[in-house]
Protein backbone atom coordinates (compact mmCIF):
# COMPACT_ATOMS: atom_id res chain seq x y z
CA UNK A 1 0.00 0.00 0.00
CA UNK A 2 2.62 2.24 1.27
CA UNK A 3 4.93 1.30 -1.68
CA UNK A 4 1.83 2.20 -4.05
CA UNK A 5 1.06 5.31 -2.65
CA UNK A 6 4.95 6.13 -3.29
CA UNK A 7 5.34 5.37 -7.07
CA UNK A 8 1.82 6.76 -7.53
CA UNK A 9 2.14 10.16 -5.74
CA UNK A 10 1.05 12.43 -8.12
CA UNK A 11 -1.99 10.34 -9.07
CA UNK A 12 -5.45 11.55 -8.35
CA UNK A 13 -6.27 8.32 -6.85
CA UNK A 14 -3.28 8.22 -4.51
CA UNK A 15 -3.71 11.62 -2.93
CA UNK A 16 -7.47 10.62 -2.21
CA UNK A 17 -6.42 7.86 -0.54
CA UNK A 18 -3.63 9.88 1.47
CA UNK A 19 -6.21 12.03 2.10
CA UNK A 20 -8.39 9.28 3.89
CA UNK A 21 -5.36 8.02 5.48
CA UNK A 22 -4.27 11.46 6.73
CA UNK A 23 -7.40 12.22 7.82
CA UNK A 24 -8.48 9.19 9.79
CA UNK A 25 -5.06 9.79 12.27
CA UNK A 26 -6.30 12.82 12.89
CA UNK A 27 -9.31 12.39 13.69
CA UNK A 28 -8.13 9.37 15.63
CA UNK A 29 -6.08 11.70 17.54
CA UNK A 30 -8.71 14.17 18.13
CA UNK A 31 -11.11 12.04 19.11
CA UNK A 32 -8.65 11.02 21.76
CA UNK A 33 -8.38 14.23 22.85
CA UNK A 34 -11.55 14.64 23.14
CA UNK A 35 -12.45 11.59 24.65
CA UNK A 36 -10.01 9.81 26.38
CA UNK A 37 -6.96 12.64 27.42
CA UNK A 38 -9.24 15.34 28.04
CA UNK A 39 -11.74 13.36 30.05
CA UNK A 40 -8.70 11.61 32.61
CA UNK A 41 -8.18 14.27 35.48
CA UNK A 42 -4.61 14.27 36.54
CA UNK A 43 -5.61 17.17 39.11
CA UNK A 44 -4.53 15.64 42.93
CA UNK A 45 -5.51 18.70 44.93
CA UNK A 46 -6.94 21.97 44.43
CA UNK A 47 -6.26 24.72 46.07
CA UNK A 48 -8.37 27.68 45.44
CA UNK A 49 -8.48 28.24 41.55
CA UNK A 50 -5.38 26.03 40.94
CA UNK A 51 -4.53 22.50 40.91
CA UNK A 52 -2.21 20.45 42.13
CA UNK A 53 -1.10 17.19 39.40
CA UNK A 54 0.00 14.02 39.83
CA UNK A 55 2.89 14.94 38.07
CA UNK A 56 4.20 17.49 40.75
CA UNK A 57 3.16 15.37 43.21
CA UNK A 58 5.97 12.60 41.87
CA UNK A 59 8.09 15.24 41.24
CA UNK A 60 8.60 16.22 44.66
CA UNK A 61 8.40 13.05 46.04
CA UNK A 62 11.52 12.32 44.11
CA UNK A 63 13.35 15.23 45.23
CA UNK A 64 12.31 14.50 49.07
CA UNK A 65 13.64 10.73 48.22
CA UNK A 66 16.77 12.38 46.20
CA UNK A 67 17.53 14.09 49.72
CA UNK A 68 17.53 11.18 51.92
CA UNK A 69 19.65 8.45 52.98
CA UNK A 70 19.62 4.82 51.72
CA UNK A 71 18.12 2.93 54.67
CA UNK A 72 15.60 6.28 54.84
CA UNK A 73 15.14 5.44 50.77
CA UNK A 74 14.35 1.52 51.89
CA UNK A 75 12.13 2.48 55.00
CA UNK A 76 10.12 4.89 52.64
CA UNK A 77 9.59 1.89 50.53
CA UNK A 78 8.98 -1.18 52.21
CA UNK A 79 7.60 0.12 55.53
CA UNK A 80 4.24 1.35 55.03
CA UNK A 81 4.37 4.31 58.19
CA UNK A 82 7.17 5.60 56.42
CA UNK A 83 5.93 5.69 53.10
CA UNK A 84 2.62 7.22 54.66
CA UNK A 85 4.86 9.94 56.38
CA UNK A 86 6.55 10.63 53.10
CA UNK A 87 2.92 11.22 51.39
CA UNK A 88 1.96 13.51 53.74
CA UNK A 89 5.30 15.58 53.49
CA UNK A 90 5.11 15.67 49.93
CA UNK A 91 1.27 16.58 50.06
CA UNK A 92 1.71 18.99 52.73
CA UNK A 93 4.65 20.96 50.83
CA UNK A 94 2.89 21.54 47.39
CA UNK A 95 -0.19 22.62 49.44
CA UNK A 96 1.64 24.94 51.37
CA UNK A 97 3.93 26.40 48.57
CA UNK A 98 0.54 26.77 46.58
CA UNK A 99 -1.38 28.48 49.19
CA UNK A 100 1.76 31.19 48.82
CA UNK A 101 1.94 31.49 45.13
CA UNK A 102 -2.11 32.18 45.28
CA UNK A 103 -1.26 34.81 48.11
CA UNK A 104 1.15 35.95 46.38
CA UNK A 105 -0.50 36.15 43.24
CA UNK A 106 -3.71 38.53 44.90
CA UNK A 107 -1.27 40.40 46.49
CA UNK A 108 0.32 41.17 43.14
CA UNK A 109 3.56 40.10 43.85
CA UNK A 110 5.98 40.23 40.91
CA UNK A 111 9.80 38.97 40.35
CA UNK A 112 11.16 40.88 37.74
CA UNK A 113 13.77 39.28 35.48
CA UNK A 114 16.54 41.11 36.31
CA UNK A 115 15.76 40.33 39.85
CA UNK A 116 15.87 36.45 38.97
CA UNK A 117 19.19 37.29 36.50
CA UNK A 118 20.74 38.66 39.62
CA UNK A 119 19.91 35.75 41.69
CA UNK A 120 21.50 33.24 39.78
CA UNK A 121 24.55 35.30 39.46
CA UNK A 122 24.82 35.08 43.35
CA UNK A 123 25.18 31.27 43.33
CA UNK A 124 27.84 30.31 45.03
CA UNK A 125 27.49 26.61 42.72
CA UNK A 126 27.83 28.76 39.64
CA UNK A 127 31.07 30.86 40.85
CA UNK A 128 34.63 30.82 40.25
CA UNK A 129 36.33 33.20 43.09
CA UNK A 130 33.63 35.31 43.17
CA UNK A 131 32.56 35.73 39.56
CA UNK A 132 29.84 34.52 37.66
CA UNK A 133 30.72 31.43 35.38
CA UNK A 134 28.10 30.89 32.31
CA UNK A 135 29.73 27.30 31.46
CA UNK A 136 29.17 26.38 35.38
CA UNK A 137 25.29 27.59 35.23
CA UNK A 138 24.87 25.51 31.85
CA UNK A 139 26.59 21.98 33.56
CA UNK A 140 24.49 22.28 36.90
CA UNK A 141 21.28 22.82 34.24
CA UNK A 142 22.49 19.81 31.91
CA UNK A 143 23.48 17.80 35.10
CA UNK A 144 19.51 17.89 36.06
CA UNK A 145 17.54 18.02 32.83
CA UNK A 146 16.47 21.93 33.12
CA UNK A 147 16.14 24.25 30.78
CA UNK A 148 17.10 28.23 31.77
CA UNK A 149 13.17 28.43 31.56
CA UNK A 150 12.49 25.90 34.17
CA UNK A 151 15.59 27.06 36.52
CA UNK A 152 14.07 30.47 36.23
CA UNK A 153 10.35 29.16 37.03
CA UNK A 154 11.36 27.42 39.87
CA UNK A 155 13.21 30.37 41.52
CA UNK A 156 10.87 32.85 41.16
CA UNK A 157 8.36 30.46 42.80
CA UNK A 158 10.92 30.09 45.59
CA UNK A 159 10.97 33.78 46.04
CA UNK A 160 7.29 34.36 45.93
CA UNK A 161 6.41 31.87 48.83
CA UNK A 162 9.26 33.67 50.78
CA UNK A 163 7.96 36.83 49.74
CA UNK A 164 3.81 35.79 51.60
CA UNK A 165 5.49 33.58 53.79
CA UNK A 166 8.76 35.41 55.29
CA UNK A 167 7.47 36.98 57.29
CA UNK A 168 6.01 33.70 59.69
CA UNK A 169 9.73 32.97 59.96
CA UNK A 170 10.64 36.16 61.87
CA UNK A 171 11.70 34.89 65.36
CA UNK A 172 9.82 36.43 67.62
CA UNK A 173 11.25 37.75 71.21
CA UNK A 174 9.61 36.07 74.32
CA UNK A 175 9.83 38.15 77.36
CA UNK A 176 11.64 37.25 80.28
CA UNK A 177 8.91 36.87 82.93
CA UNK A 178 7.15 34.14 80.38
CA UNK A 179 10.76 32.13 80.69
CA UNK A 180 11.08 32.85 84.44
CA UNK A 181 7.52 31.14 84.20
CA UNK A 182 8.02 28.39 82.55
CA UNK A 183 11.58 27.99 84.28
CA UNK A 184 9.88 28.09 87.61
CA UNK A 185 6.90 25.82 86.63
CA UNK A 186 9.14 22.87 85.18
CA UNK A 187 11.81 22.82 87.68
CA UNK A 188 10.05 23.99 90.86
CA UNK A 189 9.64 21.19 93.71
CA UNK A 190 7.14 20.21 96.26
CA UNK A 191 7.53 18.66 99.43
CA UNK A 192 4.88 15.39 99.88
CA UNK A 193 4.12 12.85 102.55
CA UNK A 194 1.79 9.96 100.79
CA UNK A 195 0.76 6.99 102.01
CA UNK A 196 -0.46 3.77 99.36
CA UNK A 197 -2.98 1.47 99.82
CA UNK A 198 -3.07 -1.45 97.67
CA UNK A 199 -5.56 -3.89 96.26
CA UNK A 200 -4.38 -7.08 96.65
CA UNK A 201 -3.71 -6.34 100.08
CA UNK A 202 -7.48 -7.41 100.95
CA UNK A 203 -8.41 -11.02 100.47
CA UNK A 204 -12.37 -11.77 99.06
CA UNK A 205 -13.69 -14.95 98.86
CA UNK A 206 -15.23 -16.65 95.93
CA UNK A 207 -18.36 -15.06 93.96
CA UNK A 208 -22.00 -16.49 93.93
CA UNK A 209 -24.17 -16.69 90.62
CA UNK A 210 -26.38 -13.77 92.49
CA UNK A 211 -23.11 -12.05 93.08
CA UNK A 212 -21.98 -12.13 89.52
CA UNK A 213 -25.21 -11.09 87.92
CA UNK A 214 -25.36 -8.25 90.21
CA UNK A 215 -21.92 -7.41 89.20
CA UNK A 216 -22.17 -7.95 85.48
CA UNK A 217 -25.59 -5.72 85.76
CA UNK A 218 -23.25 -2.99 85.94
CA UNK A 219 -20.28 -4.56 84.21
CA UNK A 220 -21.65 -5.70 80.92
CA UNK A 221 -19.69 -7.86 78.36
CA UNK A 222 -20.64 -5.92 74.92
CA UNK A 223 -20.44 -8.15 71.80
CA UNK A 224 -19.42 -5.25 68.47
CA UNK A 225 -21.76 -5.22 65.93
CA UNK A 226 -20.81 -7.99 63.25
CA UNK A 227 -21.30 -7.75 59.90
CA UNK A 228 -21.51 -10.99 57.06
CA UNK A 229 -19.40 -9.57 53.94
CA UNK A 230 -18.50 -10.63 50.79
CA UNK A 231 -17.03 -8.70 47.65
CA UNK A 232 -16.41 -9.19 43.93
CA UNK A 233 -12.36 -8.16 42.67
CA UNK A 234 -11.60 -7.43 39.70
CA UNK A 235 -7.41 -7.24 39.13
CA UNK A 236 -6.53 -4.67 37.01
CA UNK A 237 -3.51 -1.91 36.28
CA UNK A 238 -5.14 1.40 36.42
CA UNK A 239 -2.43 3.10 35.65
CA UNK A 240 -2.39 1.76 32.11
CA UNK A 241 -5.33 2.71 29.88
CA UNK A 242 -6.01 0.22 27.96
CA UNK A 243 -6.46 -2.26 30.95
CA UNK A 244 -8.12 -0.01 33.17
CA UNK A 245 -10.65 0.41 30.40
CA UNK A 246 -10.78 -3.57 30.12
CA UNK A 247 -11.02 -4.03 33.71
CA UNK A 248 -13.94 -1.42 34.32
CA UNK A 249 -15.72 -2.88 31.63
CA UNK A 250 -15.69 -6.58 33.30
CA UNK A 251 -16.31 -5.05 36.08
CA UNK A 252 -19.78 -3.54 34.97
CA UNK A 253 -20.84 -6.62 33.39
CA UNK A 254 -20.99 -8.59 37.24
CA UNK A 255 -22.45 -5.77 38.21
CA UNK A 256 -25.28 -5.79 35.80
CA UNK A 257 -25.44 -9.57 36.13
CA UNK A 258 -25.73 -8.98 40.01
CA UNK A 259 -28.61 -6.29 39.27
CA UNK A 260 -30.03 -8.21 37.25
CA UNK A 261 -30.64 -10.95 39.69
CA UNK A 262 -27.72 -13.03 39.35
CA UNK A 263 -25.88 -13.74 42.78
CA UNK A 264 -22.08 -12.16 43.20
CA UNK A 265 -20.30 -15.49 43.33
CA UNK A 266 -21.98 -16.55 40.31
CA UNK A 267 -21.64 -13.21 38.24
CA UNK A 268 -17.54 -13.23 39.48
CA UNK A 269 -17.30 -16.86 38.40
CA UNK A 270 -18.55 -15.77 35.06
CA UNK A 271 -15.78 -13.17 34.31
CA UNK A 272 -13.85 -15.21 36.61
CA UNK A 273 -13.03 -12.42 39.15
CA UNK A 274 -12.22 -13.12 42.72
CA UNK A 275 -15.01 -13.76 45.36
CA UNK A 276 -14.06 -13.42 48.44
CA UNK A 277 -16.97 -13.97 51.80
CA UNK A 278 -16.28 -13.30 55.20
CA UNK A 279 -18.72 -14.82 57.39
CA UNK A 280 -17.81 -12.52 60.79
CA UNK A 281 -16.47 -9.33 60.36
CA UNK A 282 -16.06 -7.40 63.42
CA UNK A 283 -16.30 -3.48 63.61
CA UNK A 284 -12.81 -2.22 63.70
CA UNK A 285 -11.02 -5.65 63.33
CA UNK A 286 -8.06 -5.73 61.41
CA UNK A 287 -8.43 -8.65 58.34
CA UNK A 288 -5.36 -10.21 56.53
CA UNK A 289 -7.83 -9.49 53.41
CA UNK A 290 -5.12 -7.90 51.16
CA UNK A 291 -8.31 -5.98 48.60
CA UNK A 292 -10.31 -4.87 51.99
CA UNK A 293 -8.32 -1.53 53.16
CA UNK A 294 -9.72 0.08 56.24
CA UNK A 295 -11.43 2.24 54.11
CA UNK A 296 -13.58 -0.53 52.60
CA UNK A 297 -14.22 -1.79 55.91
CA UNK A 298 -15.42 1.74 57.01
CA UNK A 299 -18.17 1.82 53.80
CA UNK A 300 -19.00 -1.84 54.79
CA UNK A 301 -20.22 -0.80 57.98
CA UNK A 302 -21.89 2.09 56.45
CA UNK A 303 -24.48 0.07 54.42
CA UNK A 304 -26.99 -1.60 54.79
CA UNK A 305 -28.15 -5.07 55.03
CA UNK A 306 -28.72 -6.58 51.70
CA UNK A 307 -27.39 -3.74 49.82
CA UNK A 308 -24.40 -3.68 46.99
CA UNK A 309 -22.07 -0.88 46.68
CA UNK A 310 -21.17 0.81 43.88
CA UNK A 311 -18.54 -0.21 41.57
CA UNK A 312 -15.58 1.19 43.43
CA UNK A 313 -12.16 1.96 41.49
CA UNK A 314 -8.81 1.47 43.80
CA UNK A 315 -4.97 1.34 42.47
CA UNK A 316 -4.91 -2.17 41.77
CA UNK A 317 -8.18 -3.20 40.29
CA UNK A 318 -12.08 -2.81 40.97
CA UNK A 319 -14.45 -4.24 43.75
CA UNK A 320 -17.88 -4.02 44.37
CA UNK A 321 -19.02 -4.71 48.38
CA UNK A 322 -22.08 -6.80 49.77
CA UNK A 323 -23.08 -6.12 52.95
CA UNK A 324 -25.32 -9.92 53.20
CA UNK A 325 -25.91 -9.55 57.58
CA UNK A 326 -26.07 -7.89 59.92
CA UNK A 327 -25.73 -8.89 63.80
CA UNK A 328 -26.16 -5.58 65.88
CA UNK A 329 -24.29 -4.99 69.13
CA UNK A 330 -25.32 -6.68 72.30
CA UNK A 331 -24.71 -8.01 75.61
CA UNK A 332 -23.43 -11.19 75.88
CA UNK A 333 -25.64 -13.82 77.82
CA UNK A 334 -24.26 -14.27 81.39
CA UNK A 335 -23.86 -18.01 81.15
CA UNK A 336 -21.15 -17.37 78.34
CA UNK A 337 -19.04 -15.10 79.95
CA UNK A 338 -19.47 -15.95 83.99
CA UNK A 339 -16.50 -17.62 84.40
CA UNK A 340 -14.53 -14.42 83.26
CA UNK A 341 -16.71 -12.17 85.15
CA UNK A 342 -14.71 -13.81 88.36
CA UNK A 343 -11.57 -11.69 88.41
CA UNK A 344 -13.21 -8.44 87.48
CA UNK A 345 -15.64 -9.36 90.78
CA UNK A 346 -12.97 -10.14 92.49
CA UNK A 347 -10.99 -6.48 91.54
CA UNK A 348 -14.07 -4.77 92.93
CA UNK A 349 -14.30 -6.28 95.91
CA UNK A 350 -11.06 -5.45 96.93
CA UNK A 351 -11.33 -1.77 95.57
CA UNK A 352 -14.07 -1.50 97.62
CA UNK A 353 -12.52 -2.31 100.61
CA UNK A 354 -8.78 0.14 99.99
CA UNK A 355 -11.07 2.84 99.24
CA UNK A 356 -12.69 2.36 102.68
CA UNK A 357 -9.22 2.17 104.10
CA UNK A 358 -7.60 5.00 102.21
CA UNK A 359 -10.92 7.33 103.22
CA UNK A 360 -10.22 6.28 106.60
CA UNK A 361 -6.41 7.47 106.65
CA UNK A 362 -7.44 11.01 104.64
CA UNK A 363 -10.28 11.51 107.20
CA UNK A 364 -7.52 11.41 109.86
CA UNK A 365 -4.99 13.31 107.94
CA UNK A 366 -7.92 16.21 107.49
CA UNK A 367 -7.85 15.99 111.90
CA UNK A 368 -4.25 16.23 112.15
CA UNK A 369 -3.76 12.69 113.46
CA UNK A 370 -0.99 10.24 113.04
CA UNK A 371 -1.20 8.19 110.06
CA UNK A 372 1.12 4.96 109.78
CA UNK A 373 3.08 4.27 106.84
CA UNK A 374 3.32 7.94 105.79
CA UNK A 375 6.33 8.58 103.45
CA UNK A 376 8.17 12.00 103.42
CA UNK A 377 10.35 13.36 100.55
CA UNK A 378 10.94 15.66 98.21
CA UNK A 379 9.47 15.57 94.19
CA UNK A 380 9.76 17.01 90.89
CA UNK A 381 7.30 17.01 88.21
CA UNK A 382 8.92 14.09 86.46
CA UNK A 383 10.33 12.33 89.64
CA UNK A 384 10.23 11.07 93.25
CA UNK A 385 6.90 9.55 93.41
CA UNK A 386 4.21 7.03 91.23
CA UNK A 387 3.05 9.66 88.49
CA UNK A 388 -0.87 9.54 89.70
CA UNK A 389 0.90 11.24 93.20
CA UNK A 390 2.85 13.86 90.97
CA UNK A 391 -0.01 14.82 88.95
CA UNK A 392 -2.22 14.84 92.69
CA UNK A 393 0.75 17.24 94.54
CA UNK A 394 1.41 19.60 91.23
CA UNK A 395 -2.51 19.66 90.88
CA UNK A 396 -3.19 20.86 94.59
CA UNK A 397 -2.23 23.66 96.33
CA UNK A 398 0.26 23.96 99.56
CA UNK A 399 -1.22 22.51 102.54
CA UNK A 400 -4.57 19.87 100.96
CA UNK A 401 -4.87 16.57 101.69
CA UNK A 402 -6.48 14.09 98.81
CA UNK A 403 -6.97 11.14 97.20
CA UNK A 404 -5.31 9.71 93.66
CA UNK A 405 -6.07 5.93 92.17
CA UNK A 406 -4.41 4.35 89.57
CA UNK A 407 -5.22 1.09 88.38
CA UNK A 408 -4.34 -1.21 91.40
CA UNK A 409 -4.03 1.24 94.73
CA UNK A 410 -5.35 4.24 96.60
CA UNK A 411 -2.84 6.58 97.50
CA UNK A 412 -3.65 9.21 99.99
CA UNK A 413 -1.77 12.64 99.55
CA UNK A 414 -0.30 15.45 101.37
CA UNK A 415 1.04 18.72 99.42
CA UNK A 416 3.96 20.17 101.31
CA UNK A 417 5.38 23.23 100.72
CA UNK A 418 6.85 24.73 97.38
CA UNK A 419 9.94 25.01 96.82
CA UNK A 420 11.50 27.60 93.82
CA UNK A 421 14.66 26.19 91.83
CA UNK A 422 17.63 28.29 91.61
CA UNK A 423 18.27 30.19 88.52
CA UNK A 424 20.20 28.16 85.70
CA UNK A 425 21.28 30.31 82.75
CA UNK A 426 21.95 27.62 80.73
CA UNK A 427 18.26 26.02 81.28
CA UNK A 428 16.18 28.98 80.89
CA UNK A 429 18.37 30.00 77.34
CA UNK A 430 16.68 26.19 76.22
CA UNK A 431 13.41 27.30 77.47
CA UNK A 432 14.02 30.77 75.67
CA UNK A 433 14.71 29.05 72.51
CA UNK A 434 11.90 26.18 73.12
CA UNK A 435 9.56 28.52 73.32
CA UNK A 436 10.27 31.28 70.85
CA UNK A 437 10.05 27.77 68.03
CA UNK A 438 6.70 27.13 69.37
CA UNK A 439 5.36 31.06 68.98
CA UNK A 440 7.19 31.14 65.29
CA UNK A 441 5.05 27.66 64.45
CA UNK A 442 1.84 28.80 66.62
CA UNK A 443 2.36 32.26 64.02
CA UNK A 444 2.76 29.73 60.96
CA UNK A 445 -0.07 27.52 61.49
CA UNK A 446 -2.70 30.73 61.81
CA UNK A 447 -1.36 32.20 58.75
CA UNK A 448 -1.62 28.66 56.75
CA UNK A 449 -5.18 28.35 58.45
CA UNK A 450 -6.15 31.58 57.01
CA UNK A 451 -5.05 30.92 53.81
CA UNK A 452 -7.32 27.47 53.70
CA UNK A 453 -10.26 29.95 54.32
CA UNK A 454 -8.79 31.76 51.53
CA UNK A 455 -8.04 29.04 49.08
CA UNK A 456 -9.94 26.36 50.26
CA UNK A 457 -8.01 22.91 49.61
CA UNK A 458 -9.70 19.54 48.66
CA UNK A 459 -8.17 16.69 47.58
CA UNK A 460 -9.39 14.60 44.60
CA UNK A 461 -10.01 11.55 46.83
CA UNK A 462 -10.63 9.53 43.39
CA UNK A 463 -6.86 9.96 42.04
CA UNK A 464 -5.49 9.83 45.78
CA UNK A 465 -7.14 5.96 45.73
CA UNK A 466 -6.04 5.37 42.63
CA UNK A 467 -2.20 6.23 42.07
CA UNK A 468 -1.39 7.54 45.95
CA UNK A 469 -3.24 5.49 48.78
CA UNK A 470 -1.30 2.23 49.60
Amino acid sequence: MLEYLRNAADKPLAKFLMFILIFSFVGWGAAEWIFGGASRDTTLIHVGNADISLQQFNNERSNQLASMSKDEQRAAYTDPKKAEQLTNSVMAKLTTNQLAFNRAKDLRFVVSDKRIAEEIKNYPQFQVNGQFVPWMFDAVLQNNGLTERDFANVLRADILRNMTLGATNVQLKVPQFAVDAAYNARYAKRGVKYSTVKFADYKVGEPNDEQLKTYYASNPVVVPETRGVSYVFVASDNSKPDLYDAGFKKTQQIEDMIISGDSMKTAADKHKAKYVKIAKLARGEKVSDKVLSDDLIAKLFAMESGTESELIELKDGFVILRVDDVVAEHNAEFADVKKSLISGWKKAEQRKQAYLKANEKLIALNKGETVKNLKETTVSRTEGAPLVVLNAVFAGSEGTNAIAEDGDAFYIVSVGKNTMPASDKAKKESIRKELEKMSAHFVADDYTQFLKTEYPVKVNERNYEKFIAK
